[in-house]
């Protein structure tokens, strides 16, 4: 940038010179001033000072921005570049032109033409150190992600060790406690609370070890499973929340709905995840409008696609496009993790997961697997 802007210099201290030499005739002085302007190897404008018209420019400036309807006035050529029309002699600005995505580095001068003062406009095209700039910058913001997602994968497997033990106790005073009031004869209702606290606890060891494998990057042991019974589980573990928020969940998966070829408990925590940020997206929900619904089909492309549909407040267009990214959150006390680690496990199926406005209100999140049929 320094060389060329040396460069407009030197045309600025030129035109005294010129002046002086060509005091006979203006329209001479107009001609020796193009022909300097078309020297620079960048776009170059003269707009009068005092009514801002184009007085000369180079071919530079007309290849790069004749195709703006306002470039035949200094206030017009600034309004379409979205600038103010105040911009000071001396001052470089940074834009964008609307009409071809390029970026400009804009220097104005003051000058003398045939007499009459005048704006020396330099547009240095700058599209490729803006580039580099953006570019480097993803580089900073893929290298920060990496080492974010490696720590959060090192605290995944942290947990994981530390919480294995515990819930292997856990299962196991369980069923000692089972054995006891089946010998006692205990109350049934005590018998049902301890075998669904048991489901729970190894349900939680079965999560714990898949997420040791998941961080390990071991390939997840896929088979053929029933998606109405994944649900059901899902649907187990989310009961009581689901009673607590008076919401009744309503699961609409098809008759004849094919198997998918999945890692039965990895999906499950995809489902688990998505139906919980739906019941929590309904916290603020008036009870009466509260609906939330679980769809599975087969859809054009033969996959099986599960929908979660929530009557939440919806999401804003820009919440919408950094929904999957990771570390973004909408929540107050959220890590931003979940979804990106929803994404990760369905792309690992070969899969995709979305998300999509619901009519009416509301969100949808939904999700593919691949069938069953034909797989090992």
């Amino acid at each position: 940038m320094t060389p060329r802007r040396a460069a407009v210099g030197a045309s600025a201290t030129c035109a005294p010179k010129k002046r002086a030499a060509t005091a006979c005739g203006g329209a001479e002085q107009r001609d020796a001033t193009v022909a300097l302007l078309d020297a620079v190897p960048f776009a170059c404008a003269a707009y009068a000072s005092d009514d801002g018209t184009l007085m000369a420019r180079n071919r530079r400036f007309d290849e790069e921005f004749a195709a703006l309807a306002g470039h035949a006035t200094r206030s017009g050529l600034l309004s379409e570049l979205q600038t103010g029309d105040d911009d000071a002699s001396g001052v470089t600005v940074d834009v964008q032109a609307p009409h071809s995505g390029r970026w400009y580095a804009l220097h104005w001068g003051e000058v003398a033409i045939a007499g009459r003062a005048a704006a020396l406009l330099t547009a240095v095209d700058i599209s490729e150190r803006i580039e580099a700039l953006d570019s480097h910058k993803r580089r900073q913001e893929k290298l920060l992600f990496t080492s974010r997602l490696m720590s959060v994968g090192e605290m995944a497997a942290t947990l994981a060790h530390e919480l294995n033990q515990p819930l292997a106790a856990i299962v196991n005073y369980l069923n000692g406690s089972l054995r006891l009031v089946d010998q006692a004869g205990g109350p049934v209702q005590v018998e049902r609370a301890l075998q669904a606290a048991r489901i729970q606890a190894e349900h939680a060891a079965a999560v714990i070890s898949r997420v040791r494998e998941f961080v390990r990057a071991r390939e997840p042991r896929r088979d053929a499973h029933e998606l109405a019974s994944i649900a059901a589980t899902v649907l187990e573990l989310l009961r009581l929340e689901a009673e607590r928020q008076q919401l009744r969940i309503e699961v609409a998966l098809g008759d004849g709905l094919p198997t998918v070829y999945a890692d039965r408990v990895m999906v499950e925590q995809v489902l688990l995840n998505l139906v919980k940020n739906a019941i929590e997206a309904m916290r603020e929900v008036p009870v009466a409008t509260r609906g939330l619904r679980i769809e599975g089909r087969v859809n054009l492309n033969g996959e099986i696609e599960v929908r979660v549909c929530d009557r939440g407040p919806g999401l804003s267009v820009e919440q919408s496009e950094q929904l999957f990214s990771p570390f973004f959150t909408t929540k107050a006390d959220g890590l931003g993790i979940g979804l990106a680690i929803c994404r990760s496990i369905i792309e690992y199926h070969e899969g995709r997961l979305f998300f999509e406005p619901r009519d009416g209100g509301g969100s949808i999140f939904g999700f593919t697997l691949p069938r069953a049929q034909g797989r090992s």
